[in-house]
């Protein structure tokens, strides 16, 4: 059964899905997607999600899985996929259990997390919160994102050779919307989205929390080793390359020419590299927006669990960096470039809890 809900102003349905990764599964050893089905349900004041698992691979005849939460915005008249104002696409950290903080459990849940990403963004978004496909413990690898992580999913350096992380990403966004359509007969994507003259391609918020910040810094290499070519976004700033808007990037480029925020959620690593430090791919994402690329807004959420981590002094230092690097170029950017740092539970001593509560406090404006 599907259930789906309309929002108060009987405008947009919303899809809400989960991709569940299990290796060990007697299903998936059969080559059958157990599927479970909940009620969704949205206003203008609460969204509330609930799970539908499925099996979905990273491509085609992969034995890769991912567990990924998506809540999809549908045509109120149809079961059309509508093309969203923004694709917000949430890469998760590190297993945290058996805290028995309830905090850190209701945050630690991938449902409650996208909850979240559409109580901050709005109703016209997609939201997408995606994990590791592996763990070492609980320790999040992210390999097809970042080729050259050790074991434990430390990186040891990026580089833009290949563009794994938005390959990645666009075939696991591809691969979520084609499970959805082989199980809810009728299903597909609209072109364009409703209500606009201009053919845009929706932006693309990214957010990376805690080792989920590893993506982060790969997309940005990658982005700042991309030539520029002009595409249209929502707010018709560009239209050099007419294109039919699509829910999803087809492409990395596609995606990459839509990235408009970067969200840093207090991340932090056991070893260098939790944020980005390598002037090369800062200045040639300044360069990007000399030659007219869409603004970007980088913003940078901590709390003294790591920013002030005494035994690992190295992320505050990161931090710093990548704010002197990053304001050095906005203040040459015309306004295109905009950086922020926040900082949140500034009176409180380092836990584990607002480790995860700063998901639900950061301020996203």
């Amino acid at each position: 059964m599907v259930a789906l809900a309309h929002d108060a102003g009987d405008r947009i349905f919303v899809l809400s899905l989960t991709i569940w990764m299990s290796k060990y599964d007697f299903f998936l050893q059969q080559g059958m997607c157990l599927l479970k089905w909940f009620a969704v349900s949205f206003s203008s004041q609460e969204f509330s999600l609930m799970d539908r698992i499925l099996r979905v691979p990273l491509c085609p005849n992969s034995q890769t899985f991912y567990k990924i939460a998506a809540s999809l915005c549908l045509s109120p008249d149809s079961k059309s996929l509508m093309v969203p104002s923004a694709n917000v696409i949430f890469f998760n950290g590190d297993r945290v259990e058996g805290t028995g903080n309830p905090v850190v459990e209701r945050l630690s849940d991938v449902e409650r997390v996208a909850k979240v990403l559409v109580s901050k963004f709005g109703d016209s978004v997609n939201t997408w919160v995606i994990g590791a496909s592996t763990y070492h413990g609980p320790f999040a690898v992210y390999k097809d994102f970042i080729p050259s992580v050790n074991g434990w999913g430390d990186p040891k350096s990026y580089s833009p050779m290949g563009f794994p992380a938005s390959t990645t990403t666009v075939s696991l966004l591809s691969s979520f919307l084609g499970e959805a359509k082989n199980v809810i007969p009728g299903l597909h994507e609209e072109t364009a989205r409703s209500g606009t003259s201009v053919l845009c391609q929706p932006k693309a918020y990214i957010l990376g929390f805690s080792k989920g910040g590893t993506v982060i810094n790969q997309l940005l290499t990658e982005l700042g080793n991309l030539t520029y070519v002009s595409v249209p976004f929502m707010d018709g700033s560009f239209h050099e390359n007419h294109e039919d808007a699509r829910v999803i990037p087809n492409s990395k480029e596609t995606l990459l020419n839509s990235i408009a925020e970067i969200h840093y959620v207090d991340v932090g690593l056991n070893s260098a590299g939790a944020y980005l430090t390598n002037h090369d791919v800062v200045e040639g994402i300044s360069a990007r927006l000399k030659q007219g690329a869409s603004r970007l807004r980088v913003i940078l959420h901590g709390t003294p669990r790591q920013w002030c981590d005494n035994r690992r002094v190295w992320i505050r230092n990161e931090k710093n960096i990548l704010i002197q690097m990053l304001q050095s170029e906005a203040e040459r950017s015309d306004g295109r470039l905009e950086v922020c740092e926040r900082f949140y539970f500034a009176d409180s001593s380092p836990n584990m809890q607002m480790h995860f509560e700063i998901i639900e406090q950061m301020d996203v404006s």
